[in-house]
């Protein structure tokens, strides 16, 4: 039985400002090509590794309609990856929630961006109480990690909101918050009401995942 295939044709977005990249894990140099061209396919397959969009096309969106939205209208397991002025591996702001599931997520996103964020410098905000079943599923994800970039911080913060990740990434300079698809509705919130504001970063990007 043949498989579903997942396309743009998800989202809640025009699926013309959205790209589909097929690679298994993505090229060194990655940021470079998507910036300078309409985006990078590796070979062909049935169903893409990656969505991109350029954050100003997908504002410009957002702020036609009466209330921000859903960034999708049923959340695929495909990641997507939104970038800004540009998009940079130099700060990543891991967001951990404890579940072997956020756990899985930043796996994939280290061997998937493996080449792109040897020399980045990572954080990982986890919450401040982990029952203790959960330590060394928490000490494997610091390690890993440590080993995919080239300096790595670890803090715990009571985050329960996206405009928390946003906010500190905001003040630290982030380059990329990467975290789950669970916080697309309120990541469209944070970019309907804040883009361009006071707080406003153009070199933050967002990748989220299931």
């Amino acid at each position: 039985m043949q498989g579903k295939t997942v396309s743009a044709a998800n989202f809640a977005i025009p699926e013309e400002i959205i790209l589909s990249h097929f690679c298994n894990k993505l090229p060194k140099g990655f940021e470079k090509k998507l910036s300078a061209t309409k985006g990078l396919m590796c070979a062909p397959k049935e169903d893409p590794t990656l969505f991109t969009a350029h954050l100003p096309k997908v504002l410009d969106w957002l702020h036609t309609l009466d209330k921000p939205r859903s960034l999708e209208n049923d959340p695929c397991h495909v990641p997507v990856l939104i970038y800004d002025k540009e998009l940079s591996f130099e700060h990543l702001l891991f967001h951990y929630d404890g579940t072997p599931s956020s756990a899985r997520l930043i796996q994939r996103f280290t061997q998937f961006f493996g080449e792109n964020i040897k020399g980045s410098k990572a954080t990982i905000i986890s919450p401040s109480f982990i029952p203790k079943s959960k330590l060394k599923e928490e000490q494997a994800l610091i390690q890993m990690v440590s080993q995919a970039t080239e300096e790595t911080y670890f803090i715990k913060f009571n985050f329960n909101r996206i405009g928390d990740f946003w906010s500190y990434a905001v003040k630290h300079k982030c380059t990329l918050l990467v975290t789950t698809k669970n916080y697309q509705a309120d990541l469209a919130k944070v970019l309907f009401h804040f883009y361009k504001g006071g707080m406003w970063y153009d070199r933050l990007s967002f990748y989220l995942s299931l």
